[in-house]
């Protein structure tokens, strides 16, 4: 049937971080309920603090960076870790990082975590002040290429050479914008089977030209970006010769834009062409629906997508797509201003969304946060998808400028929970002690980084650490990992009438970059599935009777 399987792996967490296996033990009744996630960055290997360079100028592009991203770039089959450095404005030397996952399997099957710093070998030269990451295959070699975005200097597109090595060639491809770029997706616009390039570009702004802000309390802050003239994003279209075609104004993306900083593509209208959206901070959104020619319309307004319920512009940051209500469609999740609330936007299956931010629980209970990585996720594999963001402030948190803190712009991160029938609950308490921690949140990623079939986090932290955040919810619970090309939507059915939808993503979040396989929670239902794929290419096939709890590649061909 064209299906490859990896191994079962039904593994469970119990203690000792990244180590597991085959018995969960049962805790004494007198102890708490053990944390859902356990950070092991720095027991694994990931030693890694970001630096923004603070300067005491309250230059803007300190308090944006960093993101993050989950690849797996040498095809051993586990993902490896990729992490964004800002450090100083007149940097020169590389401080990006890249760790080889080297996980340690023992003959009972328990797997212990271990992460090598290859970023020498690897020949990754990642200079400028770094934002954020984008991964996918742009030249189809079958190794996962890089782009970096920055602000004030060129992106970079590494090219993965398949050798551990990588090599820019962003020049050579045509993809060396210099601007002041956020996020970006590899995302394939024309159903040719190669992957094109969005880039999301933020503000019109120089060192230079700093404008000086203040708090209400008249102490210097971090302006807001009103305070500058926003930058068009660029569409690049793949030649699929290794360069690229700058297709900004012919595809008319150019015609509206904002201040970008998250970006999202999903088929939000369920024609089978892939669609991008963008948020924008303190301006309308854009929906950009694709036309089948080569041309996009911002639908944002008419969608819905546009604005809140309030009908007032609000601070977007980070979004996702996906569909947590099990209908079919794409639905959007987005980050907001503290006191503004994230949304939570449900489509109808036509590209037509209704502002459920209030009715849903969301955006009361992220009212005192201000958001940026934002991900969909079913942490505990109920087959329902929750939500985590990664907090913190852009303007000075007076309270705690008062008390001498030398980044008062620190919050917590939340984990909300999917209840069924478009609620969700905060169970962040719940969650661990590193949900506990007070940082400046920034680039989420999330991915199976012990292969053992639940979904664990990679977060980027401003001026901090980075966590890497192993779940150990899930045991028991069964799931199915898929591999697919990027775009790919699936139907998961575990008996009639009883369909799960995702989709083979890797964009999403904030300026990071998420594991592209699907992995689906399936709750009690120890299988077998079908599964249904709509390709990127537009064609649908089903391939029937899989087994549940391992990874299985699917090729377009070779179903029914």
């Amino acid at each position: 049937m064209g299906v490859r399987q990896a191994g079962l792996a039904l593994l469970v967490f119990v203690g000792g971080c990244g180590s597991s296996g085959g018995t969960a033990a049962r805790a004494p009744a007198a102890l708490p309920p053990p944390a859902w996630f356990v950070d092991c960055a720095v027991d694994s290997g990931i030693d890694f603090v970001h630096v923004n360079g603070m300067s005491g100028h309250f230059y803007m592009p300190e308090i944006l960076g960093p993101g993050v991203a989950l690849f797996d770039y040498d095809n051993d089959g586990d993902l490896d870790v990729y992490l964004v450095q800002s450090g100083g404005f007149e940097r020169r030397a590389s401080n990006d990082r890249l760790y080889r996952n080297d996980m340690i399997v023992g003959p009972d099957g328990t797997r212990t975590l271990r992460f090598t710093d290859v970023t020498t070998s690897s020949r990754i030269d990642a200079r400028g002040y770094g934002m954020g990451v984008a991964t996918g295959d742009f030249d189809n070699d079958g190794w996962v290429d890089l782009y970096l975005t920055k602000f004030d200097a060129p992106n970079q597109l590494l090219r993965n050479n398949g050798d551990g090595t990588f090599t820019d060639v962003a020049k050579a491809s045509g993809t060396d914008h210099h601007s002041w770029s956020v996020s970006a997706a590899f995302v394939d616009i024309d159903r040719d089977g190669w992957l094109d390039l969005f880039v999301g570009n933020y503000l019109r702004y120089r060192l230079a030209d700093n404008t000086t802000c203040t708090s209400p309390t008249g102490a210097p802050d971090y302006c807001t970006p009103a305070s500058y003239p926003a930058l068009p994003g660029r569409l690049y279209r793949n030649r699929r010769n290794g360069t690229f075609a700058d297709a900004t104004m012919s595809a008319r993306v150019a015609s509206e834009y904002g201040p970008a900083l998250g970006v999202a593509t999903g088929d939000f209208d369920n024609d089978g062409w892939i669609d991008i959206y963008v948020a924008n901070d303190g301006r309308e959104n854009q929906l950009w629906l694709n036309r089948h020619d080569g041309t996009f319309e911002n639908g944002a307004l008419l969608a819905g997508v546009a604005l809140p319920q309030s009908g007032r512009a609000e601070g977007s940051m980070g979004v996702d797509a996906g569909d947590f209500d099990n209908d079919g469609d794409e639905d959007l999740v987005m980050t907001e201003l503290t006191a503004e609330g994230s949304n939570l936007y449900v489509n109808d299956g036509r590209g037509v969304f209704t502002d459920l931010s209030a009715a849903s629980g969301i955006g009361v209970a992220s009212l005192p946060f201000t958001g940026f990585g934002a991900v969909w996720f079913d942490f505990d594999n109920d087959g329902l998808l929750d939500i985590v963001a990664a907090n913190g402030r852009v303007q000075i948190v007076e309270a705690l400028r008062q008390a001498g803190d030398p980044f008062p712009l620190h919050q917590k991160k939340l984990l909300l929970r999917n209840t069924g029938h478009g609620r969700f609950e905060d169970v962040t308490a719940r969650a661990g002690a590193a949900f506990s921690l007070s940082e400046v949140g920034r680039g989420v990623a999330v991915g199976d980084v012990d292969n053992d079939g639940d979904a664990d986090l990679l977060i980027g932290n401003n001026n901090g650490r980075t966590r890497l955040l192993i779940n150990q919810s899930a045991a028991g619970k069964h799931w199915l990992g898929l591999r697919l090309p990027l775009g790919a939507r699936v139907e998961v059915i575990r008996e009639k009438g009883n369909s799960l939808w995702r989709r083979a993503r890797a964009d999403g979040s904030y300026a990071s970059a998420n594991d592209p396989r699907v992995l689906v929670g399936l709750g009690d239902w120890a299988g077998p599935v079908d599964v249904r794929v709509r390709w990127p290419s537009g064609r649908t096939e089903t391939f029937t009777g899989l087994a549940v709890d391992r990874y299985v590649t699917l090729t377009e061909g070779t179903g029914t």
